[in-house]
């Protein structure tokens, strides 16, 4: 194979085209010396050369879009890949996972940049819509929920001196749904007040921010807000995930336009979903049976929940199943809240395969998924979204953003 021809193809630098491949500090020497014939590259390293090289089918190599947007604590893309789909231009990205930028780099051919609190707010492009599934651990029904006392959770004070200094004309993020009932509803109702320039003196001195972030605050903000907690299956995903968007628009880009009438969170598809929907037929799946001892285990476990009187323990689904339960960055562990029964098999049931994850959060099977371990790829579909109630979201918000466009153009013309 010919590394230069297979590298061109990807519209990388030798520099960048090592960091996707993982290469490290001397990455950059590597790949010059595969191209220059000094040595050759590993079979492995020669797999994943070829997968980069032929893939990357999300890449938007337009030089502007219909509007232009920003995809903060990024994951894997599954925000962004709506709003690219409705004519969006992606001009900057952030995540700083790195097995999270390989996967991102494999489908969208753009390595994302790191730490954002290392980013000056000033360095980002100019944009009109901000996206951010900003971490959510801090408030999750999983974690301690600590809120804004967690590192994790004070990220939000981020995407606020971003909005502060660049004024997108909209934003949308995304959380838990248990945000909404952290600290009895004073989280989000503080976020809220942020977005809405309300509130920004009650932020308590001692909760842990950049300092950016903290002068940023005497910059108010100005923006119509909603939220609303949507669920994965009503959107036709078969999983019972709920999570909450935030939705805003500028007030100074859009004056006198009443996003109350302009605006509607999309409603139910109404679409029957069923895991069998999501599920890969063939020989592969049976390496994703558990053992006899996990098995055994998660019976015990269950049982022992039971005699307690709680519902603790293993989720069982088959293909006629409506929804699985929700998919999390742990499922790598041991799956037990997702395994799929394959008793009419005579074997033990098994966990889901990277893809069916995928499927799952409504990714299209054109997604590369195999661009990191099966481990670092469970976790990176458990931290990701359902991609459908975005789309449905970002629908909502697009036409409402150009609906308020052409009314506020029809009044500067009349004037």
């Amino acid at each position: 194979m010919d590394i230069a021809a297979a590298r061109k193809l990807t519209g990388l630098t030798q520099a960048e085209f090592a960091k996707k491949m993982g290469l490290g500090l001397t990455g950059e020497r590597t790949v010059r010396g595969w191209e220059n014939g000094e040595h050759k590259p590993s079979k492995d390293a020669l797999s994943l050369v070829k997968l980069l090289a032929e893939q990357q089918p999300f890449r938007d190599d337009r030089r502007k879009g219909d509007f232009q947007f920003i995809d903060l604590f990024a994951g894997i893309g599954g925000i962004r890949m709506p709003f690219q789909e409705l004519g969006g231009k992606c001009v900057f990205t952030s995540e700083w996972d790195k097995f999270a930028q390989k996967t991102y780099a494999a489908n969208f051919g753009e390595i994302p940049h790191g730490d954002i609190t290392k980013i000056d707010a000033a360095d980002i492009p100019d944009h009109d819509v901000l996206l951010a599934g900003f971490p959510c651990q801090a408030f999750s029904q999983a974690g301690l929920r600590k809120g804004f006392r967690d590192t994790r959770g004070t990220m939000f004070f981020e995407i606020q001196r971003i909005l502060a200094e660049k004024r997108p004309k909209a934003f949308l993020l995304e959380n838990v749904k248990q945000l909404k009932g952290h600290d009895k509803g004073r989280t989000l109702e503080t976020i809220l007040g942020i977005l809405r320039g309300q509130t920004n003196s009650d932020i308590p001195s001692d909760i842990p921010m950049s300092d950016s972030a903290r002068r940023s605050l005497s910059t108010p903000l100005n923006y119509w807000v909603d939220f609303r907690v949507l669920k994965a299956s009503d959107f036709g995903v078969p999983q019972n995930r709920e999570r909450v968007y935030i939705v805003g628009f500028c007030r100074d880009a859009f004056k006198d336009i009443d996003f109350d009438k302009f605006f509607s969170w999309p409603e139910p598809t109404g679409i029957k979903t069923r895991v069998g929907d999501i599920l890969e037929i063939g020989e592969h799946v049976k390496a994703y049976t558990i053992s006899d001892n996990l098995w055994s285990g998660h019976k015990r476990r269950k049982a022992e929940h039971a005699e307690k009187g709680n519902g603790f323990g293993y989720s069982l689904f088959n293909e006629n199943s409506a929804y699985t339960n929700t998919i999390s960055a742990r499922y790598y562990k041991d799956g037990s809240e997702i395994l799929i029964d394959q008793s009419r098999a005579g074997l033990n049931p098994r966990k889901l395969t990277p893809r069916e994850c995928a499927r799952l959060q409504g990714f299209p099977d054109k997604f590369v998924v195999n661009a990191v371990s099966g481990v670092q790829a469970y976790k990176q579909f458990g931290n990701s979204v359902a991609v459908p109630a975005v789309r449905a979201v970002a629908t909502a918000m697009v036409d409402a953003m150009r609906n308020a466009s052409s009314v506020r153009n029809k009044k500067r013309a009349t004037k």
